[in-house]
């Protein structure tokens, strides 16, 4: 299993960031493996959460289980497995400014498949989309202040 980690700040408390990396509709539009929520049991992601996603690897649909381990205070932590396994971890702390947010993703492939998936999402990450996906994080959480409550 090879691991991936990042940081940077971004505006806001961890509360916010919280919401943000648990709500399944803003999802999408950070997140390093782009991917959709086919079937989440709760209105967002929640400690204990269980949820079916589906995305594109190496040119390929795949689908993943994923279940939420934490999502609370100034943690997210979870693991999606499918053809690879992924971990997940969000670490969150206040800073002047806004939020330091950590994030990891540690990556497994089993069988002939899973490695050759997890070698094309090793290759993303390794061409910075933890990086970036914290950017699209930090531009939606301005977006957001700027908009206070009044954009649709």
């Amino acid at each position: 299993m090879r691991t991936w980690e990042t940081q940077a700040t971004v505006p806001g408390p961890p509360s916010s960031v919280l919401d943000l990396l648990t709500e399944p509709d803003a999802i999408a539009g950070w997140t390093p493996v782009p991917f959709e929520i086919v079937s989440l049991g709760d209105r967002r992601l929640r400690t204990g959460s269980r949820a079916r996603v589906a995305g594109r690897l190496a040119g390929r649909v795949v689908e993943f289980e994923a279940t939420v381990f934490e999502a609370s205070g100034e943690r997210l932590a979870l693991a999606a497995d499918g053809p690879i396994s992924l971990d997940v971890q969000y670490v969150l702390r206040n800073v002047p400014g806004g939020s330091d947010v950590r994030a990891s993703v540690s990556v497994d492939g089993r069988g002939l498949f899973g490695r050759v998936q997890a070698s094309a999402t090793e290759a993303l990450l390794a061409a910075g989309a933890l990086r970036t996906a914290l950017d699209r994080l930090g531009r939606q959480l301005r977006a957001a202040a700027a908009c206070h409550g009044e954009c649709g």
